[in-house]
């Protein structure tokens, strides 16, 4: 379970006093009759999900990592921000070799573009394109520059069984394409918004891919569900209503930290479930993230003494993946001596003690501090059920909808008008 530590929140806050707001969102997650109650597909999905499906996603993993130098995963936002973030955590920064595996279509920068498709050419790669529309003018137009490379490599045949096509089960314009080419493809379901996606074939190729145990992964979902699907005794919910209180004690930011440069992509995905969910009607949390200690160099100074905006909520791992041991030198010149023999775990845990009793005692900023026992597939799969639920619950308290984005529409239709796109207006 994922443990909930209040220690240095700095305020007495009566869970008991937000049983009844509790009992009422639960009831609208778990009957979904709340807004955006048709995209709750996520909440059981670690129970439902479809077996045959899976069985099919981890027989095209095996024939990617065995005839491919890299696997091309074309996807934005949720599309792509789930799967890198669980791959990244669970096999560091240099993972297991082959297949590479490369992230595209999340951006419209000519330079990554270019670079990703020469460094192609000389590579043999797959593509797994990710879309419940097939139209996402960033991951369309990457797919369009990968597919055709990959055609003049390889040539039609060959290319059509080496794209993947995760989404929507009866409609779009991927859907039109996997049908008239033959792709291998994945169902996204449609109760299940893109930020909420990481359970599906979203996330699980590419994982599957990357070599990670999927069905560790969906066993750790599904332990979440059963600790974080109930109405009482729920940390998820206590995490939510902790938000809450300290968004209405004045703090409209909460910072998450993490002590893991392999946690990094965690935080984006955590910040686009948050900020995505949350940020409605001129209300809500503003999601940041930050990695300590590399950080505590360049914000230290901020959080500790600066404007008193925001609350840390502090990810720890008590078992790292990997450990190492300080050695003894014999000149001792950098004065270290006195942690021979320590791992750097150790060392690790240290400075996140000490950060917290400073920034909480010493700077007055608020601290939850959340505990798991260690970063694999069956606890990540856990974790992130678990930020679901809290988002889930953070959100009705505040009286919007977690599964909509209204506000991202207009900036499509503004861009979309400056590009001359058919319908669109200046």
């Amino acid at each position: 379970m994922i443990k909930v530590k209040t220690d240095h929140v700095l305020r007495t806050i009566d869970m008991a006093q937000f049983k009844e707001q509790v009992a009422r969102a639960h009831s609208l997650i778990e009957e979904r009759n709340g807004p955006g109650g048709d995209f709750l597909g996520w909440a059981h999905y670690p129970e439902t999900y479809d077996k045959e499906e899976l069985a099919r996603i981890k027989a095209a993993a095996k024939e990617i990592r065995e005839n491919y130098d890299v696997l091309l995963v074309c996807g934005i936002g949720g599309s792509y921000l789930g799967a890198r973030a669980a791959i990244e955590a669970i096999n560091g920064l240099y993972g297991k070799g082959k297949p590479e595996i490369i992230f595209f279509g999340q951006t419209l920068s000519p330079t990554y573009v270019k670079q990703v498709l020469d460094y192609l050419e000389t590579k043999t790669f797959a593509i797994n394109v990710i879309s419940k529309s097939g139209t996402t003018t960033e991951t369309a137009v990457a797919f369009r520059l990968a597919r055709d490379l990959l055609i003049r490599k390889v040539g039609a045949e060959k290319a059509a069984k080496a794209i993947y096509a995760t989404t929507d089960k009866e409609k779009g314009a991927l859907l039109q394409l996997c049908k008239k080419y033959g792709y291998e493809r994945y169902v996204l379901p449609a109760d299940i918004g893109g930020r909420y996606s990481v359970y599906t074939a979203v996330g699980l190729l590419p994982m599957a891919v990357a070599g990670i145990d999927v069905e560790a992964f969906l066993a750790g979902a599904k332990k979440g569900l059963e600790l974080y699907g109930k109405a009482e005794n729920n940390p998820a919910y206590e995490y939510g209503v902790l938000r809450h209180v300290l968004y209405k004690a004045g703090y409209p930011v909460e910072m998450l930290v993490t002590y893991e440069p392999s946690l990094v992509q965690l935080g984006e995905w955590w910040k686009q479930l948050f900020g995505e969910s949350e940020g409605k009607d001129h209300t809500g949390l503003l999601p940041d993230s930050a990695t300590f200690t590399t950080d505590l160099h360049s914000l230290g100074q901020f959080i500790q003494e600066g404007s008193p905006v925001l609350f840390e909520t502090v990810l720890e791992v008590e078992k790292p993946t990997m450990d190492i041991t300080v050695p003894h030198d014999e000149d001792d010149l950098d004065g270290l001596n006195y942690l021979e023999g320590k791992g750097l775990n150790y060392v690790n845990s240290k400075a996140r003690e000490g950060t917290i009793a400073a920034h909480a005692e010493v700077g007055k900023v608020p601290n939850i501090l959340l505990n798991m026992e260690k970063m694999d597939a069956e606890g990540l799969g856990e974790l992130m059920y678990f930020f679901m639920r809290a988002c889930a619950m953070s959100c009705y308290l505040n009286e919007v909808n977690p599964f909509n984005q209204p506000g991202v529409e207009v900036y499509k239709k503004n861009m979309f008008a400056l590009l001359g796109k058919p319908g669109y207006t200046k």
